[in-house]
This record gives C-alpha cells, structure tokens and sequence, in this order.
C-alpha cells in the first residue's frame, strides 16, 4: 500500500497555501511534515483526508480498497477532540467505533483502545469531566478501536504529558510495524526507526 501524492496544489481563497507538493508514504513508514507556522502542514493533512478540495494535482491510496474512498481508509486526528461531553470515555469510544466502521462495534478493539491510552480507570467518565491531556488520549484511542491503514495526524501531542506521548509513539510505532502508513504534523520528535521528515513552506519533492 502506498500513499501517493504528486504535484498536489491547495487555494484557500485568494492564498495559495500549497503550490507543486510531491511525496509519497510506504506500508510501514511514518512522514513528518515539518515547517514554521502557517507553512501549510495542517491543509496537507486535512486536504489528504478529504476536508479541503484540490486546486491541482493528485492523492491516492495505492493498493487500498478500490470500493472505499481514501477518507474512508484513514483516520483523521485534528486539533479538535470530537468528544461528547456528556458521554462516557467508553461511549465516546463505542459511538466512534460505530460511525467509523457502519454501525459494527468490536468490544476487544474498545478494550484495547482504553489500555493502549491508559484510559481504563476513566471509561465510565463523562468526557466533559476530563482534563486536557485525558481529552486528548481519549481521541486518540480511536486510533485503536477502529482499524484503519493510513493515519493522519495534525499535532497530534498537544496537550499530552511524556507519559503520554510515549503511549501514542508506541500505538504509532506498533500501526507502522504492521505495515500501516502514518502522515504526522508535530513538533515532538516521536523517536520512530520508520520516521521520515519532509521540509514543506517551499516547493518540495520527495517520492
């Protein structure tokens, strides 16, 4: 499986955001998107995932399944959490795993969500009642609850502790060692064997 994106162009109005952006991510690799602030990496990552359209070039998922779009095949994590306040972390988890995967909801995959982000002792917690960094594990471990090969990750660290972030290197180390694909954007060195950093703000290439 292969993430191909060649020659990709992005306008946001009158503002050329991306201009000519070529790369490409293996089965089993991460690639960082690196660059100062406002460089684009945030519209790479959310074009990828389908929220924003193209004004040229082209995204694929190679080798993925040719009956499901790419958004359907990947996992989109923003700066946003999307937690119901009112729902439980086990809920939460429960109503994702059903929206992402058509309604099928796999108790052992739920199970494996809360351990992966240490989240066992919170799951009967209303989300609203949770920190920041308990926020943030607690979208993350959708991640976990509904398999899907390609993540996409827009800083995806914000908020976490050391502890944390090492819980969500782990997750992302294990998903590549599987043969899953990960386009990351973060200021906080995962420390992968499979991370590739690509310089992005200016006209880039890298297949």
């Amino acid at each position: 499986m292969r993430l191909s994106v060649k020659h990709l162009v992005v306008d946001r109005g009158a503002r050329r955001i991306v201009d000519d952006l070529s790369f490409a991510v293996e089965a089993g690799e991460a690639l960082v998107l690196v660059g100062p602030n406002g460089a684009g990496k945030t519209t790479v990552i959310r074009t990828v995932a389908g929220l924003i359209g193209v004004a040229g070039g082209s995204i694929a998922l190679e080798g993925g399944d040719a009956e499901r779009e790419l958004p359907a095949q990947a996992h989109y994590i923003g700066h946003l959490n999307a937690l119901k306040p009112s729902l439980t972390v086990e809920e939460n988890l429960r109503f994702w795993a059903a929206y992402l995967g058509g309604g099928a909801v796999d108790g052992a995959a739920i199970d494996a969500a809360l351990l992966a982000f240490d989240l066992e002792p919170l799951a009967m917690i209303p989300a609203g009642y949770l920190s920041a960094g308990q926020k943030r594990r607690a979208c993350l471990a959708r991640l976990i609850a509904t398999p899907r090969p390609l993540w996409l990750l827009d800083e995806p660290t914000v908020s976490l502790d050391a502890a944390s972030v090492a819980l969500l290197a782990k997750q992302v180390g294990q998903h590549v060692a599987g043969g899953g694909l990960v386009l990351a954007a973060t200021h906080i060195p995962l420390g992968l064997a499979s991370e590739r950093r690509l310089e992005i703000g200016m006209r880039s290439a890298a297949a």
